[in-house]
């Protein structure tokens, strides 16, 4: 039975669950269990801490798990990313007060404040930097305020807490972090049940990526169509009644469908319809 870790709160946990949700899986129906057995899938999931994810997959009591690559680099722990899935995207920056510090080589002597001890030290250290860091649980904001650092390093999204505590972004981003599948570092990757696990992930990222899109278009227009429509292997093509007219049936990506729908119209398409894809295998 494949033993997989998910996140049991947080950001990282509704998204998740809707995800395995969605490629098949069953998934806990109260937030206070720990552990479920998925007997049809021959899996068991257990619900952790994003934090202790890692440490848990790296110790080889369980098979997989879905963390934050934050997170997973922050442990320290011997496991390794091996399927990015597109959720919980966040970026670290370093911030400090507006003047005092223009780039990554200003940290020197410097003292840095993070809830993320690890990532940060291994920056500074992979770039030659010589800087002491604190660890703080919570907002590090008010560290520098409070003199307890010079600089902070945090996750930035639109920068307006750092805005508000008076504080700017210094030098390139640190990283950029969104939800992952791990695994032991050494385990053997072409396990048929984690294998089958990636694909049926991949599966929903495809289609969610993704929509059908089916249309009528007269022939002698159909290769500038299948231009603009190429799907994956090619698009389906089938004849209609009415002569000299065929049906169109091709994978398009789901952020520019309507622009496919507005070219396709241009050179004679009709019935232009597209539908969600809910699974697929490529």
């Amino acid at each position: 039975m494949l033993r997989i870790a998910v996140p049991n709160k947080g950001s990282l946990s509704g998204p998740a669950a809707d995800m395995l949700h969605e490629a098949g899986y069953q998934q806990r129906r109260e937030s206070k269990e720990l552990r479920i057995v998925d007997p049809a899938n021959d899996v068991e999931f257990f619900y952790l801490r994003p934090r202790d994810i890692a440490i848990y997959v790296a110790s080889g009591q369980l098979d997989i798990g879905i963390t934050g690559r934050d997170l997973l680099i922050d442990s320290g722990a011997n496991a390794e990313e091996i399927l990015p899935l597109g959720f919980a995207r966040s970026t670290f920056r370093y911030a400090t007060k507006p003047g005092g510090i223009s780039g990554l080589a200003d940290l020197n002597g410097k003292t840095v404040a993070t809830s993320y001890e690890g990532i940060v030290a291994k920056h500074l250290a992979d770039n030659g930097i010589d800087a002491s860091v604190v660890h703080l649980d919570g907002a590090v904001e008010t560290a520098i305020q409070l003199g307890v650092a010079e600089v902070i390093a945090d996750v930035v999204e639109t920068g307006t807490s750092l805005r508000n505590a008076g504080l700017e972004v210094v030098g390139e981003p640190i990283m950029k972090s969104e939800a992952v599948v791990i695994r032991r570092v050494g385990t053997d990757g072409e396990e048929p049940k984690v294998q089958q696990f990636l694909r049926r992930l991949q599966g929903v990222l495809v289609a969610r990526t993704y929509v059908m899109m089916d249309y009528d278009i007269r022939a002698e227009h159909l290769e500038a169509a299948v231009a603009i429509t190429p799907g994956l292997e090619g698009p389906t093509v089938s004849p209609l009644h009415n002569e000299g007219w065929v049906a169109v049936r091709a994978m398009v990506p789901a952020d520019g469908a309507q622009r496919i729908m507005d070219d396709l119209y241009d050179i004679g398409a009709r019935a232009i319809l597209t539908t969600a894809i809910h699974a697929c295998r490529l």
